[in-house]
């Protein structure tokens, strides 16, 4: 294995495995002393057979048996201490690398998810874990342990005879030149199964989350044709690793087999010329059978070893990511917020927008009043939503400021930020875990007062006649309830957090006129004391909010009530007529 490659890359998971490794060496001790204890016997039988053919006597055999007996059951003690030394470490580590890949996934800013398949990310965090788990529990061990017993089985065949020694020497060699060409073929392939089981895990989870779509278009079997694809190219991938795997163990096996024969041949003549006793090629035999199990054992361990180095390469990919979006080394506070919010020659680009493609916002200048309302609107792709996500530092700024309270948001930690600023998306996601989880996310310590009266604003009162009322359990993204149903749960937990300013991305959209009126109703009583941005989709949500900021062509190039829009300008009229009864912007 070469210095700047695998060994490289598998020294770096240790740091993170140091409360494990006493006991991985003490088990690699006890593996050793197995061997060992395993090669000794072969010792005792060279003076057993040789009293044999000596005619010994009792005195002479039962001390030699006793302590083939008791090498015997020392092996089989050291191979029990060693499995029980290292198979409880082991999950620790693999529950420490989980929860700090985890907490890595959600350091990591959103434009890291927006490219990487959720699949990918799950195998890493899974698959790939378990495989560093088993490596140190057991391949590490062996592998250590068996290569010693090979180096150590080869010095002793040496001291039966040279030439029987050389013999197997000398047809061990082949075994190391496949296993260093093994190395460089094998780990591409493992690479590649890897890449496509995460890819498989993307398309099985993508199918899963678009169940509806899939049975409503009628395409579930061609998405199961897609699936059978992919997992028929990953078969070969997997066959291709297992005939690299059998490749190697034809040299492992075939290779010591030799190497046995012509060693006995070579120990029968040695024996007839008296340069070697029977006792002596007995022993030199039963060496080699010790000595069997730890070489067929170098293919899987290599194999098992170079699929660690690849998990350990995809685990840090993502803990070497970058997180682009970081709290300052000194944060500073705000103590008392009172919610004006600024927008300030704000520019921002995605990071993989063409080079010759203006700024989605281009110089965008807006300021929000401590207890104003205002409403963003604006024809679709103008670049609203992703003003709105500038606010909590979903992304970053690439040019100008957004300030709260006159303090740029990147000047605060992200923690402070995101408790003086709420957000309730439109497209409303929520966990497998009770109501009063869900609502309660932003401030999990809110009085139960403050929760049924964000359950009120968001007119989400159907939460009631659940089974077990807010202590029941919703499903996996909330699937079992209605889209309206999710959206107000969704602005119930926005507005539970009792932040200073209020970010609303057309939180409405899913719900019927009636209730949508209920909802604007009851927000005008938190909007008088709390600082609202609201994407708007709906006259009626434009209505709604005490001023109107009009975006076009990445600016703010109007801000006025309402009516004094209507009046004087002529694109936000055109805007408005796009809007829709359902909300809905006409492209």
């Amino acid at each position: 294995m070469s210095e700047k490659g695998t060994l490289a890359t598998l020294l770096r998971i240790f740091p993170y495995a140091k409360s494990a490794l006493p006991r991985i060496a003490l088990g690699m001790v006890a593996a050793i002393a197995a061997h060992l204890f395993a090669l000794s016997i072969p010792q005792f039988l060279r003076d057993l057979v040789n009293s044999l053919k000596d005619n010994g006597t009792a005195e002479t055999l039962v001390p030699a048996v006793l302590m083939v007996l008791l090498l015997g059951l020392l092996e089989g003690v050291s191979v029990l201490l060693r499995r029980w030394l290292v198979l409880t470490p082991g999950t620790f580590v693999e529950a420490g690398l989980r929860a700090k890949i985890y907490a890595k996934l959600q350091d990591l800013p959103v434009s890291f998810h927006d490219k990487w398949p959720s699949g990918q990310l799950l195998s890493r965090a899974t698959g790939d874990l378990s495989l560093i788990r088993r490596w140190l529990s057991f391949g590490l061990v062996l592998f250590v342990a068996n290569g010693l017993t090979i180096i150590v089985g080869l010095g002793i065949l040496f001291t039966f005879h040279w030439i029987l020694g050389l013999i197997f020497f000398v047809c061990s060699v082949p075994i190391w030149i496949k296993g260093f060409q093994f190395e460089r073929n094998y780990h591409s392939v493992a690479r590649l199964s890897q890449d496509q089981a995460g890819d498989l895990a993307t398309s099985v989870e993508e199918s899963v989350h678009g169940i509806r779509v899939l049975k409503a278009f009628g395409r579930g079997d061609h998405i199961a044709g897609k699936f059978a694809a992919e997992a028929d190219t990953l078969r070969g991938t997997e066959i291709k690793k297992a005939g690299l795997i059998a490749g190697i163990w034809i040299y492992l096996i075939l290779a010591p087999e030799f190497a046995v024969g012509l060693s006995l041949l070579a120990g029968v003549w040695l024996v007839s010329t008296e340069q070697l006793t029977v006792g002596g090629l007995v022993a030199f035999l039963a060496t080699t059978t010790a000595l069997r199990w730890p070489t067929e054992s170098i293919g899987f361990l290599l194999s098992m070893t170079l699929d660690a180095k690849t998990a350990i390469q995809r685990f840090f990919e993502v803990l070497d990511t970058p997180v682009d979006i970081a709290d300052p080394e000194n944060p500073k506070t705000i103590t008392e917020p009172h919610g004006r919010l600024e927008f300030k020659d704000v520019h921002f680009r995605y990071s993989d927008a063409p080079a010759d493609q203006p700024d989605l916002l281009n110089g965008v200048d807006l300021v929000l009043e401590p207890g104003e309302s205002v409403a963003l609107i604006g024809i679709t792709g103008c670049g609203k939503t992703s003003l709105t996500a500038l606010t909590t530092r979903l992304y970053d700024v690439t040019g100008g400021q957004v300030l709260l309270d006159g303090v740029d948001v990147r000047d605060l930690s992200r923690e402070e930020l995101r408790t003086h600023i709420s957000m309730a998306f439109e497209d409303a996601t929520l966990f497998s875990a009770s109501v009063r989880d869900n609502v309660l996310l932003g401030r999990p310590d809110a009085s139960e007062a403050d929760l049924k009266q964000a359950l009120e604003i968001a007119q989400a009162h159907f939460v009631y006649d659940l089974p077990e009322g807010l202590n029941t359990k919703i499903g996996e993204e909330g699937m079992s309830l209605s889209g309206g149903q999710r959206q107000r749960l969704a602005l119930a937990r926005a507005v539970a957090a009792r932040p200073a300013i209020l970010v609303l991305d057309d939180p409405l959209s899913a719900l019927d006129v009636d209730t949508e009126a209920l909802v604007e109703e009851a927000l005008r009583s938190v909007l008088t004391t709390t600082t609202a941005l609201i994407v708007a989709h709906r006259p009626s949500t434009v209505q709604l909010a005490d001023r109107v900021a009009l975006m076009q062509d990445g600016r703010i190039t109007a801000v006025g009530k309402h009516s004094e829009l209507l009046a004087t300008n002529d694109h936000y009229r055109y805007v408005i007529s796009s809007l829709d009864a359902a909300g809905e912007m006409i492209s």
